[in-house]
């Protein structure tokens, strides 16, 4: 799969998706600063799926309408590095056919695909 990693997600996460075999362009790695706007662009124009803890980008998507190819919105309480990989380990493991083109939020409970 293809993944668009935002800054705030952080490296890591970058890393053990390239080692999972999913092609990564990583915001912290490849132009740290980008604003969001250009984060969604980017990843809608070039087709990644985009990987946040950034809930502006739910702004983006419901208020502002910006166009995507799929949203994973982490929001945990504990956010680091392990807990995120954690959170996408099960997620891809039960959901990974399901991310295209869809908006989902993921909680150290829960995976709840959000209504378009």
């Amino acid at each position: 799969m293809r993944f668009l990693v935002d800054e705030c997600t952080g490296p890591k996460v970058a890393q053990w998706l390239r080692a999972q075999g999913h092609e990564v362009f990583s915001v912290f790695h490849d132009a740290r600063g980008l604003e969001d706007v250009d984060v969604i662009r980017k990843a809608h124009a070039e087709n990644w799926i985009l990987i946040t803890n950034d809930k502006d980008f739910g702004e983006k998507v419901y208020r502002e309408r910006f166009p995507h190819r799929g949203v994973v919105l982490l929001r945990l309480e504990d956010e680091r590095a392990t807990c995120k990989i954690e959170a996408l380990r099960q997620l891809l493991s039960n959901y990974a056919d399901r991310l295209a083109d869809q908006f989902v939020v993921v909680t150290e409970a829960r995976i709840r695909f959000a209504r378009k």
